[in-house]
């Protein structure tokens, strides 16, 4: 059996799962024993995509002649079917959704239960984000109140915010851009990936994901976002786990705190900073559909190199909003008219003062009931004069150099000429 084809009903096998059996999802068949058994799975996955999603409506042996007829035109478009064998789709479709026998059938169920086995053995705990709070920046002051530094781990730089204190039209905006039946599904949206299949076959090009908030987390936080047939079998099934032990106001917080949006910023609070130079609580209606367009492509739809498209994206959300019913059309008149100004950038940039942040971190790590500053998100006030600081090592640095050329303990060797 062709491996894209293997792949395809590995993956289908486990969103049947997630879409008719959530709370008792297998991850282990016997590849001869259980072969019946898969089988009934996968038509009762597609039985229950057909009653989800009107897919009578889709002219799917349409699709898949056109399909038949030009098949480089998708193969050679879309890296998840390069390589894929269109003739074995028609009598898949048959078998698997329309219930009939197939003479001589492409499919090998025994290598898919293989395939599938292997691909989610040791998924990763999702009981891990339970309560889970990710890594956070602290910022550290100069004597006089100014932002000397901050202290975060790699790609963290962020400052936790409760949802209770980012508005309701902010959550909505990101909802509508990213995920409209967020509150409805449990964890995978089975109209979003159809239609997503669907656009794919239809329109090649760029592929569709159909992805929801909470496979957004499951991805960001457990699985990884290596773009594999493995990394997607896991992320449905961790995600309809994670969909069972989390309230929809804890996905949607844990979301709005870890998805990145450009500049150096991971969540909606420090973005919020970065982008409009005000926390999440201020902002405005526009600002927060502006925010949700990055999701996307922070760096193709960034207002510092693509103003246009991030206005388009922004009219888009807006529009989607509209849409669901969560604004009227006065109100998204009027954010459009309002438009949004974008802060200018100000990356913090240091050239002095690193040893003083470590000791400031070991004092930090010192003291009773305080975590350290990459924790939580702290504020911590120092003594430091920046200027003064960068002088004394400038000037320390220079004795030293001198102090070792003096006493032969260094040779300096530079150009010849200095053309400067």
């Amino acid at each position: 059996m062709d491996v894209i084809l293997v792949k395809l009903l590995a993956a289908f096998l486990a969103l049947s799962q997630v879409a008719t059996r959530p709370e008792a999802i297998e991850t282990t068949f016997d590849r001869d024993r259980d072969q019946a058994r898969v089988v009934q799975i996968l038509r009762d996955g597609c039985a229950h995509m057909r009653k989800a999603f009107d897919i009578e409506s889709i002219d799917i042996d349409g699709l898949i002649t056109t399909a038949l007829d030009d098949p480089q035109a998708f193969t050679g478009e879309i890296k998840a079917f390069k390589g894929l064998d269109f003739k074995a789709l028609p009598p898949l479709y048959r078998q698997f959704c329309k219930n009939e026998d197939v003479a001589d059938s492409p499919a090998d169920i025994g290598a898919v239960i293989a395939w599938y086995d292997k691909a989610v053995a040791d998924l990763p705990d999702h009981n891990k984000l339970k309560g889970f709070r990710p890594a956070g920046t602290s910022t550290v002051l100069d004597r006089t109140g100014g932002r000397f530094a901050e202290v975060y781990e790699p790609d963290n730089r962020r400052v936790w915010v409760p949802l209770s204190e980012i508005p309701k039209h902010v959550q909505e905006a990101f909802v509508a851009a990213e995920d409209k039946r967020f509150h409805q599904h449990k964890g995978i949206d089975e109209r979003g990936l159809i239609r997503a299949m669907v656009g794919n076959l239809a329109r090649p090009g760029r592929p569709q994901g159909g992805s929801t908030i909470t496979q957004q987390v499951v991805k960001n936080l457990l699985v990884g976002d290596d773009l594999t047939y493995e990394r997607k079998i896991r992320e449905v099934i961790v995600a309809a786990r994670v969909e069972q032990i989390l309230s929809k106001d804890e996905i949607l917080e844990l979301y709005l705190n870890t998805i990145f949006l450009g500049r150096g910023s991971w969540g909606i609070e420090l973005a919020a900073r970065s982008w409009f130079g005000k926390p999440a609580s201020e902002l405005t209606l526009a600002e927060g559909a502006a925010l949700a367009g990055l999701t996307k492509g922070p760096s193709y739809y960034s207002p510092d190199r693509h103003p246009g498209r991030a206005q388009e994206r922004l009219s888009y959300v807006l529009g989607r909003m509209q849409e669901d019913g969560l604004i009227t059309p006065a109100e998204a008149s009027a954010a459009r008219a309002a438009g949004v100004t974008w802060a200018p950038y100000e990356r913090l940039t240091r050239t002095s003062g690193f040893h003083v942040l470590d000791h400031i971190a070991r004092e930090a790590r010192g003291l009773p009931g305080v975590s350290p500053l990459t924790a939580a998100s702290s504020t911590v006030k120092s003594t430091i004069h920046p200027d003064l600081q960068k002088a004394t090592e400038a000037a320390l640095q220079e004795g030293l150099f001198r102090y070792e050329a003096s006493t032969g303990r260094s040779q300096f060797a530079g150009p010849e000429l200095n053309l400067a």
